[in-house]
């Protein structure tokens, strides 16, 4: 498989990432609703983490790829745990883990590659010398 371009990785880092916004969106006002807490506490809880980035991953900002990545972490957490203990939304659960795992590794890839070319990366430590 040949390596992909900076842009290409930055449009399926950005696709990615609002699909699973879109995703979340879907699940929680159409889908799935919740029923024993109100929608808008479910969508301030859902929705809102994955909008303190947009703008960034609009704008292409690597920096901002590689933070939002600790903000996808907790969608990882649900995924998982919900493919586990409910079987009605195992379905939903399944789609926002490929959609949130595609988001994190296109978004890695972005923010390193792009990084690379910036010259911005991270200094490789070098090994320390026994006394």
């Amino acid at each position: 498989m040949s390596k992909l371009s900076t842009p290409q990785l930055l449009n399926l880092a950005k696709a990615s990432y609002l699909a699973l916004l879109i995703w979340v969106l879907l699940w929680h006002l159409w889908l799935s609703p919740p029923a024993e807490i109100s929608v808008i506490l479910m969508l301030v809880f859902w929705v809102l983490p994955l909008l303190f980035p947009l703008q960034g991953i609009l704008t292409g900002k690597p920096y901002t790829y590689a933070w939002s990545c600790f903000i996808l972490l907790l969608y990882v957490l649900h995924s998982t745990t919900l493919l586990v203990v409910s079987v009605e939304e195992r379905w939903l659960a399944a789609i926002e883990l490929v959609l949130v795992l595609a988001a994190f590794w296109f978004g890695l890839s972005y923010a390193k590659q792009r990084g690379k070319e910036l010259g911005i990366g991270l200094k490789k430590r070098k090994d320390k010398q026994s006394d």
